[in-house]
């Protein structure tokens, strides 16, 4: 009898341990809804290649939980944030077809959409948080943005966010001139390249699953990011320093296929679009409180972070004259200076 009860403890033990590892493999596992979303008259897919410990990508799964109760259980947000679709560009074909009704897309990947929407990557343009939210609630600025992808059946419909963009690296940059000694990774975004070159700044073009191993072996010295994701994702283990370039927001901009929309009931599309404009202003705001603790924790664990001085910047804004030439081409010259005006009076 003594031999059985060590046995089935023995095995209640096992299960216990199988169980936890099972938990600890899906990174999700604190994130699955508290209901049961099998009777829901409508689904919405949303995408997101990032994790939810970002605030702008957590987001998604407020959304999920507040459009599940004011809905009154008939329609299901179904978030699959961490590439669970596939990566960005191959969610927005999938979106366009309709087999993806949503995604939080990338800034950079969003310019595939429609080349407006590149607006919110050049450098200095909107680079603050206070400057995100001015250029978010002001309709005059924020309507053509949001109209500008209607042509491919696209609908833009709100902003959250991962930060203020600067670079990690593995040697102090505190000016231009040490800058140039660095080779940073850079997304795979056209507008991206040509902000680089204009600069005059070594850089490889490389997909983000790469960067880990660049990083510890030393084929890229630097990180153009957020000092979030580079503190969340562990990039500051390899990475120990961090120049405040910010000449950007990193944004996440809400995508959603016009067609499934406009087949939704009327008042599920009113709880949606209230829900994701309500949620996006409080990621927002979650997105400025997090960048802050996210640099604390980051200082407390010895990486240095250097301000790049008001002159640098100025250089940096001349030296992409080009950019600012190309690209205000392909948005719109007149509401490329419309939006600069605003912004920076």
């Amino acid at each position: 009898m003594k031999k059985v009860v060590l046995a089935l403890f023995a095995f209640s033990l096992l299960l216990s341990g199988l169980a936890g590892a099972a938990e600890k493999a899906d990174p999700l596992a604190a994130w699955k809804p508290a209901f049961d979303p099998s009777g829901a008259e409508y689904t919405y897919i949303l995408s997101n290649v990032s994790h939810p410990g970002i605030a702008g990508v957590a987001v998604g799964y407020r959304i999920r939980d507040k459009v599940w109760e004011r809905s009154g259980g008939r329609l299901y947000v179904d978030f699959r944030p961490l590439s669970q679709l596939g990566g960005e560009k191959d969610v927005i074909s999938k979106m366009k077809m309709g087999a993806v009704q949503g995604m939080l897309s990338s800034s950079v990947a969003a310019a595939n959409v429609a080349d407006k929407l590149g607006i919110v990557n050049l450098p200095y343009v909107i680079d603050s948080f206070e400057k995100l939210d001015k250029f978010r609630n002001t309709p005059e600025l924020f309507d053509e943005f949001k109209n500008c992808a209607m042509a491919s059946g696209i609908m833009v419909v709100d902003i959250t966010g991962y930060g203020t963009y600067g670079w990690a690296t593995t040697t102090p940059v505190r000016n231009l001139t040490e800058a140039k000694t660095v080779n940073f990774r850079i997304a795979q975004a056209p507008v991206n390249t040509d902000i680089y070159k204009s600069w005059g700044l070594k850089f490889t073009v490389m997909p983000w699953p790469d960067v880990p191993q660049a990083l510890q072996t030393g084929v890229i010295t630097g990180l153009d990011h957020t000092p979030t994701v580079c503190n969340i994702t562990k990039k500051f283990d390899v990475a120990k320093y961090f120049t405040e370039v910010n000449y950007a927001q990193g944004l996440f901009i809400h995508l959603m296929n016009k067609r499934w929309f406009d087949k939704l009931p009327a008042d599920l599309q009113k709880v949606l679009m209230d829900v994701i404009e309500e949620e996006s202003a409080n990621a927002r705001a979650l997105t400025q409180k997090q960048q802050e603790e996210q640099i604390a924790d980051a200082k407390s664990k010895g990486v240095q972070f250097f301000p790049l001085s008001d002159a640098d910047k100025a250089q940096l804004i001349e030296l992409a004259a080009p950019v600012y030439k190309t690209w205000g081409e392909k948005i719109g010259p007149e509401y490329l200076e419309k939006v600069r005006k605003a912004l920076n009076p």
